[in-house]
């Protein structure tokens, strides 16, 4: 947009375009979550398809600044609709292959993000496509997505809004926690949604045989009839169903410690990542210089994507360890982002922009890790986009008083430098908290241990 093509400044791309992606996804995210359960999935995923269409469009045939505030309403509700995609993919496979459905489906995004990143750098770097042929050949691969999302099958069911009504029985199972503190980690049949009674939390299984042959555990399963519990039709009920069902997995406090971190620290990341580079333009305007954002960006998922994989082989007591880890490699991120504003090295922005990413993809997942360990799989949505819709309000905030030009309109550096230190106030709360968690479990196991003085002396 600030190139010859658009001619725009670095200050209205930055103050008064970019703020409104943020906007326009607070504004569309809770609507099309809703509209995503009830129209089941696929119409939202297609709808998604047609946005991102648009949004490409408009980014390549229209130049003003209001056309591009109109362009970036349009991602807006590209990446709100992003949660139909997930959501469709669940409802598809069965519960058990819930694990390998989400690794396939994140590897499959992971790929193409780097080979975009990959292709439109070699494109750029030997001069084989300008930026506006670039944007057309993004709308036929849109093009293509958006026929083979019409292609895809339409689920019968969804979570809240359409469940299956049989005459058949329902086993209802009341879950257990363990003198550990976690959750029942038994695997689910499909087809399973929650049901909120009370202030009580209800996990709805399958009406398959085998639901009924896993139900039988030592408190026994409740069998009542399907038509009792299939009832949340209306929006009022599904509401009143989130909002019992979203107390209940927030009265964890160590669930809610993480899911500050989560919030905070997803937050801060993105705002990097939506600005980054306006401050490698600043730093070495493309004009004077063959830029390697593409290349960067690959190399950064990649890392990310290693970063995330080891976390599954790496046996460490994340919930004894786990914030001091969150505090100490946030202060690191915080380090990697000063040197990218304040030292003006193109490659030292590039080498931090990588340090951070990976930093905090491994410390998402072991967020997660910890977050999950204690939901069953219907609830991970909830906790996951309750979470993210906390990051994207402090967003929103952060936005609209430091980036905006109707706010402070600050130039990329100050900005910068607001991030690079909201990140270390991030370390330094999370840190304090883990070391108080790692000498409160050692002193509990210090009043535990047995005394060796008070023991009887050895007979022998």
């Amino acid at each position: 947009m600030t190139g010859p093509d658009k001619n725009l400044t670095t200050e209205q791309v930055t103050n008064h375009i970019f703020p409104v992606w943020t906007y326009s996804y607070i504004c569309v995210l809770v609507p099309v979550f809703l509209l995503t359960d009830w129209l089941r999935y696929k119409p939202v995923v297609v709808f998604q398809c047609v946005n991102l269409f648009v949004t490409t469009a408009l980014l390549l045939w229209l130049k003003s600044v209001p056309a591009m505030q109109v362009m970036q309403f349009f991602y807006g509700v590209v990446t709100a609709s992003e949660v139909a995609y997930f959501s469709y993919i669940y409802s598809v496979v069965d519960l058990k292959r819930y694990r390998k459905a989400t690794s396939y489906s994140r590897s499959v995004q992971l790929l193409g993000n780097t080979v975009g990143s990959v292709l439109g750098q070699l494109l750029v770097s030997f001069n084989l496509m300008s930026y506006n042929n670039i944007l057309v050949f993004t709308l036929v691969l849109t093009s293509i997505a958006l026929l083979t999302s019409c292609l895809l099958p339409m689920p019968q069911q969804s979570m809240y809004f359409h469940r299956k009504h049989t005459g058949q029985k329902t086993v209802t199972e009341f879950p257990q926690r363990h003198d550990d503190g976690t959750g029942d980690t038994t695997e689910h049949p499909s087809g399973s949604t929650l049901s909120f009674n009370g202030d009580e939390n209800v996990e709805r299984r399958g009406e398959t045989e085998d639901a009924a042959e896993k139900g039988k555990d030592e408190k026994g399963p409740q069998v009542v009839d399907s038509e009792e519990l299939v009832g949340a039709e209306t929006c009022g009920k599904v509401l009143l169903q989130l909002w019992g069902d979203f107390r209940q997995c927030y009265s964890s406090r160590e669930l809610l410690y993480w899911s500050v971190w989560w919030a905070m620290a997803t937050c801060g990341y993105n705002q990097v990542i939506n600005y980054v580079q306006v401050l490698w333009e600043h730093v070495q305007p493309s004009q004077n210089f063959t830029v390697y954002n593409g290349g960067v960006e690959a190399a950064s998922n990649l890392f990310g994507a290693a970063a995330a994989y080891s976390i599954g082989f790496t046996e460490v007591r994340w919930e004894q360890w786990g914030e001091l880890a969150l505090g100490g490699f946030s202060g690191l991120g915080a380090v990697g982002l000063f040197l990218m504003t304040f030292m003006g090295n193109i490659w030292v922005c590039y080498i931090g922009y990588i340090i951070f990413k990976f930093l905090y993809m491994l410390l998402i997942t072991i967020a997660m890790y910890q977050i999950a360990a204690d939901l069953t799989m219907e609830r991970y949505a909830l906790v996951f986009g309750a979470n993210n819709f906390g990051a994207l309000v402090l967003q929103t905030i952060i936005t609209s008083v430091v980036v905006d030009g109707k706010g402070l309109g600050l130039d990329i550096k100050t900005q910068f430098t607001i991030y690079s230190s909201y990140f270390m106030v991030i370390a330094v709360v999370f840190s304090l908290r883990g070391m108080f968690i790692i000498w409160r479990a050692q002193r509990s196991s210090k009043d535990f241990s047995p005394s060796v003085k008070n023991e009887p002396p050895d007979c022998e």
